[in-house]
């Protein structure tokens, strides 16, 4: 299995980049960052700097999106950073959620997003792509690798990644749903003649390593408010009893009432204050080293090929270097 950390880019980015460099020191394979241009520093500057202090480690948004830049400007930024240093750039993708509501957009249509994945990859890839009805490809770009990972709750969304997506990005780490949303991206994969293996699975959650559960969840709090928002979306849109979305995934949200922004993604967010102790436990990682190196196990059993550690909290260091010295050799073995 291999480790991402995730981050948000919030100034100073020296710090965003020495995190990295210690997460690449203590074994992660993969530095992402959020990517909400009003919100965070603008990650793909930084993304320089990340790969300029290390070696081998892998970058990329968790997640970009088709709207805030046009594809052959997301295309190009990732092809020059491969060009600099190596293929070691991988674009993680979704419908846009913070970027998009905060600066008074809509999220992009599933049809959009699935247009936007092929076109940015053919192009940072350096083959012809059509943008907006226009032909176009960037003929500077030699020998370009950009695998494209796609984010996804609903059916719907999970059936594009299988169909267009070279991985598969899951911001939880419920091993029940897990299961659930691995088999559905790896079926419609396989209905559109791909091989199911072939899509790398990310789950992607907050991990806090310690005794102090207590203290733990209300660190961790605000990853199931933003589980929640997301889920939202999935009930306005398929109702709650449905069946197409898991109830496991949707009861939890009868007591939200809006969500801030200014808050997201960070401990403390007051919008997150309906989020139950049970959820977090389930989406999250918490506790000391061996609760961590059992989840992480159940879930590498369920086909997960990286775990991306949300360290958004207030043991940022601390839990790098747990992962580093216990869990991540647990799961190398």
């Amino acid at each position: 299995m291999d480790f991402g950390l995730v981050l948000q880019t919030d100034p100073p980015a020296s710090r965003v980049v020495g995190l990295m460099k210690r997460a690449e020191r203590k074994g992660f394979t993969h530095g992402w960052t959020f990517d909400s241009a009003v919100l965070w520093q603008e990650p793909f500057v930084i993304y320089s700097q990340i790969l300029a202090a290390t070696t081998t480690l892998k970058v990329g948004p968790m997640v970009t999106n088709p709207g805030t830049r046009t594809w052959e400007v997301t295309a190009s930024t990732f092809a020059t950073l491969n060009d600099m240093f190596g293929n070691r750039t991988v674009c993680g993708i979704g419908r846009g959620d913070s970027a998009m509501r905060v600066a008074g957009r809509r999220p992009n249509t599933l049809a959009r997003l699935g247009e936007a994945i092929d076109a940015i990859r053919d192009l940072a890839e350096g083959r012809e792509a059509e943008v907006d009805g226009q032909p176009l490809r960037i003929p500077w770009v030699k020998d370009g690798r950009l695998p494209v990972w796609m984010a996804a709750y609903g059916p719907k969304a999970l059936a594009l990644t299988g169909r267009k997506a070279d991985g598969f990005i899951l911001q939880l780490a419920d091993p029940y749903l897990t299961e659930w949303m691995v088999k559905a991206v790896r079926a419609s994969a396989a209905e559109a003649g791909r091989d199911p293996a072939s899509v790398t699975v990310c789950v992607a959650a907050p991990a806090y390593v310690g005794d102090d559960l207590a203290h733990a969840r209300e660190q961790c709090r605000w990853f199931g408010g933003m589980v929640g928002n997301h889920v939202a979306d999935l009930v306005s849109r398929y109702g709650e009893h449905s069946g197409l979305v898991p109830e496991a995934l949707t009861s939890y949200i009868k007591g939200r009432h809006g969500y801030d922004y200014s808050h997201h993604g960070r401990a403390g967010n007051p919008s997150t204050d309906f989020v139950p102790d049970e959820i977090v436990d389930r989406f999250c990682l918490l506790g000391p080293p061996e609760a961590h190196i059992e989840k992480l196990r159940a879930l590498r059993d369920l086909g997960v090929d990286q775990f991306a550690v949300y360290d958004m909290h207030d043991a940022q260091e601390t839990t790098i270097d747990a992962y580093g010295a216990e869990i991540i050799p647990a799961l190398s073995r």
